[in-house]
């Protein structure tokens, strides 16, 4: 069986990047390391939850040293209302420790670096060397696995795969937003249920077999 040719990869991101021209994090944070907390926190959790929890933290703690001195306990009543606070509370005044510690409290520009610090995996890694540092790197969540998956973008069978897959798709011009672009389309339209085909601007390029229509949105819309 011949190979369907792949998607128009350079066209597909530049309709994302005409539809959201300035694509950034939707974490609040202040520097570096108060993101790499951010983003640590935010691991099977959303964003708004972390956001609701974390001024409140970095206000008392925007640097390693202070967060260390802070204490996990401190931390985790801090954090309380966001998932599994006892083991990210763990972790956070573990990384701060290195931090200050280790590293003369500077977060490191190293991808490798990064994940060894407690909670710290690929993709939150990832995700501090693209927003804190500027990196081409691309973090892959549930949300971009999504959207890789279902349009034909990039798909593959484990986060990995797909990092992978978009790295090599993705045109040199568009990988530095490329990880925005993808988790905000996810998150906003091509979602887990009821995705908005409708509404999508790269609907024609998209593989995805059970697009959703104008007709059928409607009818959802009238049911009771």
């Amino acid at each position: 069986m011949a190979r369907r040719p792949r998607i128009d990869a350079d066209e597909f991101y530049r309709r994302l990047a005409g539809a959201r021209p300035a694509p950034q994090t939707e974490l609040v944070y202040k520097n570096p390391f108060t993101l790499l907390v951010a983003v640590v926190l935010s691991a099977q959790a959303t964003d708004a939850s972390v956001n609701r929890a974390t001024p409140a933290l970095f206000a008392a703690a925007d640097t390693p040293e202070k967060m260390m001195r802070l204490g996990e306990a401190r931390i985790r009543d801090f954090i309380k209302t966001i998932g599994l606070f006892n083991t990210k509370a763990k972790n956070v005044a573990a990384l701060s420790r290195i931090l200050f510690e280790q590293f003369h409290g500077e977060v490191p520009q190293d991808r490798d670096v990064l994940q060894t610090l407690p909670g710290v995996g690929r993709k939150t890694a990832n995700v501090v060397m693209n927003v804190a540092f500027g990196a081409p790197t691309i973090a892959v969540d549930t949300h971009i696995f999504r959207v890789s998956n279902r349009t034909g973008l990039a798909p593959g069978k484990t986060p990995l795969a797909v990092e992978l897959g978009l790295e090599k798709v993705t045109p040199d011009r568009w990988k530095r937003d490329a990880h925005h672009w993808l988790i905000l389309h996810g998150r906003y339209v091509c979602v887990a249920r009821k995705s908005k085909c409708p509404d999508c601007v790269v609907r024609d390029l998209c593989r995805f077999k059970g697009k959703t229509t104008l007709a059928g949105a409607a009818a959802r819309k009238k049911k009771p």
